[in-house]
């Protein structure tokens, strides 16, 4: 019997469809072994050795599988192909005391490829565990670190990590940009125009005496008026008529991190989700690999793509040749792009033959419609520009019409069509009239989900497999968090630990230097650098600066701010202090007097119905989860999940809370809603 060990048990019966009665697939059920959490685990005088131990909810699974071995001919480790799936096989030989397991990979899970795999075994890429080694290690010995440096200084379950740092920072940083961004006005000015026989149009102004204006060109309502004085008996005449074609390209196939940008933009999918149903439908050998940064594409897959738009679709919507797309960087050009496995599994057909829940259809749908689209050809349209001359000033209007949709057939995007009416050059129009606009300069935006991946990758923070756990974790931590807009700002614990790192951990959140050691760990994975080096010249300088840095850096500086109030309970004076959750009064005579209150931005104006004397206000829990409260608790514990309106119900008088659909009862017992 030959045992063929994978991570996930999805993943072990799908491939157990491919194979036949010699082979018998089971499942680690994740990783096996790790450092342990109660200790650095980690030796920093001896080489920085790490001490692993099997996690507890492995243990039994291991001793499974050491039975299994026994009894197996060959075993066989057919984790993932990236450099966690490579670390996987690499501790469940030393757990199961392999000898000698053959190592597998493939991009898919079809019986082709698995076929494929089993013909070319190799051993462990010890290179590819170092370099998961490596990012483990460092991101323990900052997180273990660091971290009490926080409790101590800042507040109590703070934490601190290296890639997670500087995503944080990045955030803070857009809210400063924002904040001290001062607006600068300019105006824009469109002349609404009309032929002799009728057809009218719009231009906008563009030029004066043959030089572009630029955008803070006309910056005040005098010079625009000034403009518009002077135009409003000009001639307009038609001094350039220019028409071409425009082609379109279609976008490349999804790796990770384009994937996770457009499922957030086109079905809200959080960067983790996605990652979730992805793996879902990796394992059942519906797509490729989906932790990726190739462009690659198997020329069979192409093959397939293009027999199925021509069958579909035509051969005109065929782009005409197999097109191939290259990544930037150090993608890894053995790997494959993320695309369906069966290229002829069109959503609908799937749907038909497999159980797919509409979370799964949907991210499937969007992944085979973009691998689809790439290899299909270009959108077509017919573009006109014409420049009308007015005195000294050129204004110009621009038309564009689809000829073509070639792509854009199954994989939509935004474009605009204006249809202009037949112009010639020469031409005098008539002026309708002339329109001034006001408009302000505006800050770049909050990030999204999908902006802030993009700024990681731009920025070579992290990596493909890691973005959604980053994002995932600095929420967690509450260092960042959604507004209304589902936008990220920084909390405001989440903006004095920034603070507090970029002014004393400068090189924790340098963005270079962080980008720089995601290069040195490809270098590792590669076999060009070796681990031990890296990390000591990490550590050395980092050690040193910890500890001079508990001595320089006072809490009372950091959290805690005077104030004109004073204590209802015992007359001293309460202070404003810092928790993980934000700021809140609190008494200076703590812990004798514990008296606490909430800043008036977070009480909702609302008396608690329970007790009659205290407010409801925002808090949030350990996990950070917002939730509302009476700010009497411990003595009242009035809380709910849902927030309050400050209305009562009709039937029972409870509070009635936000839902998504209108309002509804607090009480459970009451099916009150409107």
């Amino acid at each position: 019997m030959n045992l063929v060990i994978v991570e996930s048990p999805t993943k072990s019966r799908t491939i157990g469809k491919f194979l036949g009665p010699d082979f018998k697939v089971l499942s680690s059920y994740g990783h096996v072994r790790d450092l342990p959490k109660d200790e650095l685990g980690v030796d920093v005088e001896k080489d920085f050795k790490p001490k692993y131990i099997i996690i507890s909810k492995a243990k039994k699974t291991i001793q499974s599988l050491k039975k299994e071995v026994k009894e197996a001919k060959t075993v066989i480790l057919a984790t993932d192909e990236d450099r966690e799936g490579e670390a996987i096989a690499f501790h469940l030989t030393k757990a199961l005391e392999l000898k000698k397991p053959q190592r597998i990979v493939f991009h898919e899970i079809t019986k082709s490829a698995i076929a494929k795999a089993l013909e070319n075994p190799r051993e462990i890429n010890i290179n590819l565990v170092d370099a998961q080694q490596t990012r483990r290690i460092l991101d323990r010995i900052v997180g273990y670190k660091l971290s009490p440096f926080l409790w101590k200084k800042v507040a109590r379950r703070l934490s601190a990590g290296r890639v997670q740092s500087v995503a944080v920072r990045l955030v803070a940083e857009r809210e400063k940009e924002i904040k001290d961004f001062v607006p600068k006005e300019y105006w824009s000015i469109t002349a609404f125009l009309r032929q002799e026989k009728g057809g009218e149009f719009e231009a906008r102004l563009t030029k004066e005496n043959g030089k572009v204006i630029l955008k803070l060109g006309i910056n005040n309502q005098k010079e625009a008026d000034k403009i518009i004085k002077n135009l409003e008996k000009a001639e307009y005449k038609i001094v350039n008529v220019e028409k071409k074609e425009i082609k379109r390209n279609p976008l490349p196939p999804f790796m990770t991190s384009t994937l996770q940008q457009e499922a957030w933009k086109k079905l809200r999918f959080p960067a983790r989700f996605t990652m979730s149903v992805a793996q879902n439908l990796y394992e059942r050998g519906l797509i490729t690999y989906h932790r990726t940064d190739s462009l690659n594409i198997a020329n069979q897959a192409l093959l397939d793509a293009k027999k199925f738009i021509s069958d579909n679709y035509g051969a005109k919507h065929w782009a005409g040749f197999l097109r191939k797309y290259k990544a930037k960087g150090r993608a890894q050009e053995a790997h494959e792009a993320i695309r369906p496995a069966y290229s002829e599994s069109a959503p609908d057909t799937l749907k038909s033959k497999v159980k797919l829940d509409d979370n799964q259809y949907r991210l499937y749908d969007l992944i085979w419609r973009r691998f689809i689209a790439s290899q299909m050809a270009q959108a077509v349209f017919d573009s006109t520009i014409i420049d009308i001359e007015a005195k000294q000033y050129t204004f110009r209007a621009n038309g564009q019409i689809m000829k073509f949709d070639g792509f854009l057939k199954i994989y939509p995007l935004k474009y605009e069509e204006t249809q202009l009416p037949n112009l010639k050059t020469d031409e005098i129009l008539k002026l309708q009239k002339l329109t001034p606009l006001q408009h302000f300069t505006q800050p770049s935006p909050r990030f999204t989900e999908a902006t802030l991946i993009k700024a990681l990758e731009e920025n070579g923070i992290g990596r493909p497999s890691t973005y959604a756990t980053i994002i995932s974790t600095i929420q967690l931590r509450n260092y960042i968090e959604k507004n209304e807009e589902k936008r990220f700002k920084p909390t405001e614990i989440g903006q004095v630990v920034n603070d507090l790192l970029v002014k004393h951990f400068p090189k924790i959140v340098d963005i270079k230097f962080t980008a720089e050691m995601e290069e040195d760990l490809d270098k590792i994975a590669e076999g060009q650098k070796k681990w031990i080096p890296i990390i000591r010249e990490f550590y050395d300088p980092f050690a040193k600066n910890l500890e001079r840095k508990y001595e320089e850096v006072s809490k009372k500086d950091i959290t805690e701010k005077e104030t004109k109030k004073t204590c209802p309970k015992c007359k001293a004076p309460l202070l404003m202090r810092l928790g993980k959750f934000g700021r809140f009064y609190a008494c200076s005579k703590f812990p004798k007097c514990k008296y606490t209150e909430s800043l008036p931005e977070n009480i909702l104006g609302i008396k608690c119905p329970k007790c009659k004397k205290g407010q409801i206000v925002e808090k949030r829990t350990r996990k950070n989860k917002l939730f509302y409260g009476c700010n009497q608790y411990p003595d009242c514990d009035r809380a709910l999940w849902d927030k309050p309106t400050g209305k009562t119900c009709p039937k029972c008088k409870a509070l009635l809370v936000e839902k998504r659909k209108g309002l509804q009862c607090s009480n459970k017992e009451c099916d009150y809603k409107e």
